[in-house]
C-alpha cells in the first residue's frame, strides 16, 4: 500500500512538472512527506484546467468533468489504478480528509471555461476563482497543517483571486483568439467597452483602461491578502504560486492594451527565484 500511495506521488509529481511547472516547484518546497498529496491535488487542477485545450466541443469537456465529479462522489466505473492522478487524489482526500464537495465544486466551476459567456461582474469573477484558485490554495493548507489551514483561510480567499485574475491577464491573448473573455462586463461598460469591442481589439485607449482596472482588482486582492495577517509557516508553501501574481500584475497595469499582444510572464529562472525568496520572508 505504501509503495503504490509512493508510486503515485512520485507520476503525479513528474506529471506536474509537465504540466504546471510553477505548482511542481511548490512541492519541491514543501515538506518531502506532503509532495505526494499536494502533487495529486495540483495535478488533479491541472488536469480541469486545461479541458477546453483538449477538446473542440463543450460536451466532451463536460463528460471528462463529469468524470472527476464521479469518481469523487464514488460512482465513476471502473478501476483508479490505471490513473495516478486519480488515485493519488483519492489517496489525499481520504488521508488528509480533504472536502470532497470543494473538490466537486472546483470541476463544476470548469464547466464555464468550456463556453464563451461573458463573466457579468467583479462579483462572478471572484466566485470563480474562489471555487477554483482560492480553493486549491485551501486544500493544499489542509494537507500541510489541517490546524493551521483556518487561520489563513481569509488570506487564501483573497490571494487566489489575485492569482486567478494574473492567469486571465496571462491568457490574454488565447482567449481572445478563440472569442472568449473572462474581463467582467462590468469593467467593460466602466470604460465605454462591451464585449465585441474588447475582442475586437480596436479601441486600445478603453481596452487598456479595462485591462489597467482588472489588474488594479487583482492588486486589490493581493494586498488584502497580505493585510488578513501572517500565514503560518507550515501552510506558507500552498501560497508559494499565488507570489508570482504580483509581478504579473503590475506589468499587466503598466501595458494596458499591451498586454494583449507582449507577454506578461516572467523567465522561469525569475519565477523560481521569487518563490525561493517568498519561502524565506514568507510574504506574499
Amino acid at each position: 500500500m505504501t509503495d503504490t500511495v509512493s508510486d503515485n506521488g512520485a507520476l503525479c509529481l513528474a506529471t506536474l512538472r509537465d504540466t504546471d511547472r510553477d505548482r511542481y516547484l511548490a512541492c519541491l518546497m514543501s515538506p518531502e512527506d506532503k509532495r505526494g498529496a499536494l502533487a495529486a491535488l495540483y495535478a488533479f487542477n491541472a488536469e480541469i484546467a486545461r479541458v477546453r485545450d483538449v477538446v473542440r466541443e463543450p460536451l466532451p469537456g463536460e463528460i471528462r468533468l463529469q468524470w472527476w465529479r464521479d469518481l469523487l462522489e464514488g460512482t465513476a466505473e471502473g478501476d483508479t489504478g490505471g490513473n495516478p492522478i486519480a488515485a493519488g487524489l483519492l489517496k489525499a482526500v481520504e488521508r488528509y480528509r480533504l472536502p470532497r464537495q470543494t473538490l466537486i465544486a472546483m470541476t463544476e466551476a470548469r464547466i464555464f471555461d468550456l463556453y464563451d459567456d461573458p463573466i457579468p461582474d467583479r462579483n462572478a469573477l471572484e466566485g470563480y476563482a474562489g471555487e477554483t484558485a482560492s480553493a486549491l490554495i485551501q486544500l493544499a493548507s489542509l494537507v500541510l497543517s489541517h490546524d493551521d489551514a483556518a487561520q489563513s483561510a481569509q488570506a487564501a480567499g483573497h490571494a487566489g483571486v489575485a492569482q486567478a485574475i494574473a492567469g486571465i491577464l496571462l491568457l490574454l491573448p488565447i482567449h481572445t483568439h478563440r472569442r472568449q473573455l473572462f474581463v467582467p462586463l462590468d469593467i467593460l461598460s466602466a470604460t465605454g467597452l462591451d464585449r465585441d469591442t474588447f475582442l475586437a481589439g480596436e479601441d486600445k485607449a478603453r481596452i487598456g483602461a479595462a485591462i489597467e482596472a482588472l489588474a488594479g482588482l487583482g492588486l486589490e486582492h493581493l494586498e488584502k491578502a497580505r493585510r488578513a495577517g501572517p500565514v503560518s509557516a507550515t501552510v506558507f508553501p500552498a501560497f508559494l504560486p499565488a507570489t508570482l501574481a504580483n509581478p504579473v500584475l503590475f506589468r499587466a497595469r503598466k501595458l494596458g492594451a499591451g498586454a494583449l499582444d507582449a507577454s506578461l510572464q516572467q523567465p522561469q529562472w525569475r519565477r523560481q527565484l521569487r518563490m525561493v525568496r517568498a519561502a524565506f520572508l514568507r510574504r506574499l
